[in-house]
């Protein structure tokens, strides 16, 4: 006789602990996470300012709800929690009120800290691009760098890297000229 199948955490396991407990369910299973670094939460920030600062006022141009640390869920076994994720004013014309929001961002932002690196990298990204979003950030404090990668069609296109030196132009923002390294603390 064999045995069951293992049961999948859902939207709803996460709403059983406390507001503010940094918990996600990836592929089916419940993960917790540490509370943020200082420089984490800085680089956070940062990014809220310089791209929800022209991009999420109301007479913005572009029209972007730009929000940090809300639960998305992007299938029943699927919840995560992105460090910053935005979505398009045109596809999503009234704030996203719900929680979790189950509609899928146009943009996810992750920041890599010592605990969540590999995670971020290998298996959040892989969600995030296989469930639709169109473009995701990955920002590396430690190696002070900005990676953008753009997916469609089930296909997967690293945009490009830059250094905490470059001044760039990044999808989907790329109406702006971004100072990469103005998303960094200052000797981070």
């Amino acid at each position: 006789m064999s045995s069951p199948a293992p049961r999948l955490a859902t939207w709803a396991d996460i709403a059983r602990f406390p507001e503010g407990t940094r918990v996600e369910v990836l592929d089916g299973e419940v993960t917790f996470a540490p509370s943020r670094a200082p420089a984490h939460q800085g680089i956070g920030a940062r990014i809220h300012r310089r791209i929800g600062g022209p991009f999420d006022e109301d007479d913005a141009p572009g029209g972007w709800w730009i929000l940090p640390e809300v639960d998305v869920e992007l299938g029943p076994h699927r919840v995560l929690q992105p460090d910053v994720a935005g979505w398009r004013r045109e596809r999503v014309p009234t704030f996203p009120y719900e929680q979790p929001i189950r509609i899928v961002p146009d943009w996810v932002c992750e920041i890599l800290s010592p605990a969540n690196a590999r995670r971020d990298r290998l298996q959040k990204a892989a969600i995030t691009l296989d469930s639709g979003v169109p473009f995701l950030w990955i920002i590396d404090p430690a190696e002070r760098l900005l990676e953008a990668y753009w997916a469609q069609e089930h296909a997967c296109l690293r945009l490009g890297a830059w250094s905490d030196e470059d001044v760039a132009r990044v999808a989907p923002f790329d109406a702006i000229e971004l100072q990469v390294g103005r998303l960094f603390p200052p000797g981070s």
